[in-house]
């Protein structure tokens, strides 16, 4: 099974580098994976984004459709993608700690 290693710090991952278990995701977790995804910072703007899609994807158990983020965030997809330069569904889950979408985020 992949790796991902930061900061000394290893996590069983897909092969799209997505965390394998979901339950083992903290604010460490999120910021090591953000390293990963051409995000040096955590700002407040990401902890909204990526909070609403922990808190969907647990209540739910998929990671909501790209408009619903976009409409219960307040960011604009553009800025989305500001925060996430590989996307909602690749940067902004993985940080997340959700595993891979099957579909649109």
């Amino acid at each position: 099974m992949p790796k991902y290693e930061h900061d000394g710090r290893i996590y069983e991952v897909d092969e799209d580098g997505f965390l394998q278990e979901p339950d083992l995701w903290n604010e460490t977790v999120a910021r090591d994976f953000a390293a990963s995804e051409d995000v040096p910072e955590m700002t407040d703007a990401h902890w909204v984004v990526v909070n609403y899609l922990r808190n969907y994807y647990l209540q739910f158990g998929i990671a909501p459709m790209v408009r619903k983020v976009v409409k219960e965030t307040g960011f604009k997809l553009t800025q989305i993608y500001e925060l996430f330069p590989s996307g909602p569904a690749k940067g902004a889950c993985k940080v997340a700690g959700l595993p891979k979408p099957t579909g649109c985020v």
